[in-house]
């Protein structure tokens, strides 16, 4: 299942829900309000920018938004909304592309760095943004915690959500640390579509350590966009990462004993 298979024609003109799931006022409002103070007046840029659900609410407050995108037909979909001049898009992944100049703030939203299925490329994420930022600019991931306590002994799937028309659930691979979320939509008749989407989760304590590999300090975590107290009963969390004013001077260096 490749990430180019699933954003696709299909999923990019099906993306968009305006005023409601990702895109309702309660959800959105908080997130473009908070991006927009830790823009700091500075340039932005979206990894996996999508069709802009959070760009163009963004680049509307004067905030100058570039962003990074895999899926053509995601970028096409944002084209009805911005064009290039409005809000420039590089064509690649999100782990290894390179947007023209330097940013204040790199953001990656709604659980979009679990897309990207190794240690390895999420760690390059990590490199990636620092890359594009400048001395003391700020790199924030919106991430959900792992349910595995949910996950009942003996059985590898979750029903994390169920109601009229839909059923959501995931299936996990604790040995390689994996996670494909099922998405069942079906009607009065018999038939249904089914959907599915890989993911690598993340401990949010594993997130700090690759944020530290890629030169970044951990300055705040909170459970939502609004600020709430983030405890172990957080189901998400939104974690802004700092670089230092000079390069490799991120925390001590930690030695065993």
């Amino acid at each position: 299942m490749r990430q180019e298979d699933i954003w696709d024609v299909d999923t990019a003109l099906a993306y968009d829900t305006p005023g409601t799931g990702m895109f309702a006022p309660e959800v959105l409002g908080p997130t473009v309000d908070r991006l927009a103070e830790l823009a700091d007046r500075g340039r932005v840029l979206e990894l996996a920018i999508g069709t802009g659900r959070v760009a163009v609410p963004l680049s509307e407050r004067g905030v100058s938004v570039a962003g990074i995108e895999l899926s053509a037909p995601m970028v096409d979909q944002l084209r009805t909304k911005a064009d290039e001049a409005a809000i420039p898009v590089v064509l690649g992944d999100m782990a290894t592309a390179r947007a023209p100049g330097e940013f204040t703030l790199v953001y990656l939203v709604f659980n979009t760095i679990s897309n990207l299925l190794t240690q390895a490329e999420q760690v390059n994420c990590f490199r990636n943004a620092a890359r594009h930022l400048l001395p003391r600019g700020r790199f924030v991931v919106e991430l959900w915690v792992p349910e595995l306590r949910r996950l009942p002994p003996g059985q590898q799937a979750t029903v994390w959500q169920c109601e009229s028309g839909y059923i959501g659930l995931d299936t996990y691979d604790i040995l390689r640390q994996r996670v494909v979320s099922h998405h069942f939509r079906f009607g009065e008749g018999r038939q249904a579509q089914v959907s599915r989407s890989p993911h690598r989760y993340i401990w949010p304590s594993e997130l700090d350590l690759m944020a530290r590999l890629a030169g970044f300090e951990l300055e705040t975590r909170h459970a939502d966009w609004a600020g709430a107290e983030f405890t172990a009963d957080s189901t998400s969390h939104v974690s802004v990462y700092r670089l230092p004013v000079e390069p490799g001077a991120a925390g001590p260096v930690l030695h065993g004993g």
